[in-house]
């Protein structure tokens, strides 16, 4: 488990919450990272390397209930503490469809975060860059500051020098910033509001805010590139060097229709061939999906070219994949990392608890170790599925009620009880091929 510094009670609270939800926290995964060590240095690197204004890719690979999610947020995490600005896409034939770039890019700028702001945090990076320009040509010492005609004068000279690259390919990013500028200087909320907006990829802006930036229609699939490129120039500027972009679930392109999962692939190709190319400096790729993704005909095979740049050997002994290949492999969990998980919640949670001693007396090592086993086995032996239930029912059911009642011992009062509508899909699935209903634990 990385600590990089002790957690405070609001960072322990916000990570145990969410686990008795059921869900993957926001923040504190580095609080909950077992088995993820050995990617750390590698991908510090890659973080360091778009800091520096390169670019990396990576293919995370795992089957379901592997960790891929929670894998991307640890990541987005340390990106955060980097520096980087994050976004987490999550691709569906419905709401956001690989081969529509404008859509990705749309649901880009609506997750994009950064370690001081929350989703989105588009205008704050917007107005972020624009008050970094303005420092910059206040530390020139050849403008006046109280002289606001020629400030404003010298930070749009600035600004066009910085675009300059973005607007000889997308110039409509660059005149979007500039009516945004005017807005704001003209205390034209709504305008400089709608311009973020059209900024961000989104539709249906009013036609008097384009016209008064002199850009027209919406943002489509050609220019949503030139976008991306445009942003990642601001973020760099404002004090982000680059950007964690996530692709999460990007399998789901093997469920739609066929021309539209070439189109899909072949969009994924077309980014990754303009991260080689050195388009987008800063950037740090990420794509999550199922091995029958990278290996099936339905997927990435269905595309050689793409096939080329994700092959990826996994032959040998997962011991020995390589942090720094293409493809990551997650194998998932085992019972000791179970285990070795369960006994890291039960210590965060001490740490909140108002009676930490009752909490490690009764829900000691060994009790967790079987309760572990009785998860698992309730869901058809298949560890890989059982780390969301397992720590829910470790909190919400066993940890809260030690913490709250003082005559309540899991041994003796709780029977481990796993029902259809408390679980996922692929949860059901595994629990169909085991005996879900009520488990009990027989513990000693």
């Amino acid at each position: 488990m990385s600590t990089a510094a002790p957690a405070s009670p609001v960072r322990l609270r916000e990570v145990v919450d969410a686990l008795r939800r059921g869900t993957v926290p926001q923040a504190g995964l580095d609080l909950l990272a077992v088995g993820l060590d050995r990617f750390e240095a590698a991908l510090d690197d890659d973080l360091a390397a778009a800091a520096r204004g390169g670019a990396a890719f990576h293919a995370i690979r795992g089957e379901y209930g592997s960790g891929k999610t929670f894998f991307a947020r640890w990541l987005a995490e340390r990106a955060k503490r980097a520096g980087l600005a994050t976004a987490e896409v999550q691709i569906s034939e419905t709401e956001t469809p690989l081969h529509r770039l404008e859509t990705v890019y749309r649901r880009l700028t609506e997750r994009l975060t950064t370690a001081t702001h929350q989703p989105s945090a588009l205008r704050a990076v917007v107005d972020s860059w624009f008050y970094t320009l303005e420092e910059e040509v206040l530390d020139a010492g050849e403008t006046d500051e109280e002289d606001e005609m020629a400030l404003a004068a010298a930070v749009d000279v600035l600004m066009e020098r910085r675009l300059a690259d973005v607007a000889r390919t997308t110039p409509a990013f660059a005149a979007a910033l500039r009516g945004y500028r005017r807005a704001v200087a003209a205390g034209d909320g709504a305008t400089a509001e709608a311009l973020i907006a059209w900024l961000g990829g989104q539709k249906s802006v009013a036609a008097s805010a384009r016209r008064s930036a002199g850009v027209r229609g919406d943002l489509d699939h050609f220019a949503a590139l030139g976008f991306l490129q445009g942003l990642l120039t601001v973020l760099r500027d404002c004090g982000h060097p680059g950007l964690l972009l996530v692709l999460d679930e990007i399998e789901t392109l093997q469920r739609v229709r066929g021309d539209v999962r070439e189109k899909g692939l072949n969009a994924l190709r077309q980014l990754l061939d303009e991260i080689d190319a050195g388009r987008f400096p800063g950037l740090f790729l990420v794509i999550t999906g199922t091995p029958s993704f990278y290996d099936g005909q339905q997927g990435a095979q269905r595309l050689p070219p793409l096939a080329q740049r994700l092959a990826t050997d996994f032959t040998t002994d997962p011991r020995f994949d390589s942090p720094r290949a293409v493809q990551l492999r997650l194998p998932g969990f085992d019972l000791p990392q179970l285990g070795e998980l369960g006994r890291t919640v039960r210590d965060l949670y001490a740490g909140i608890a108002r009676n930490p001693e009752r909490v490690a007396e009764r829900v000691d090592d060994a009790y967790l170790t079987e309760l572990a086993r009785a998860v698992t086995g309730g869901l058809g032996g298949k560890v890989g599925v059982a780390p969301r239930v397992f720590l829910r029912k470790l909190v919400a059911d066993i940890l809260d009620r030690v913490d709250e009642f003082e005559d309540f011992y899991p041994r003796t009062h709780y029977a481990l009880t796993i029902t259809s509508s408390e679980l996922t899909e692929t949860e059901r699935n595994a629990a169909a091929s085991g005996d879900a209903g009520a488990i009990e634990l027989e513990l000693p």
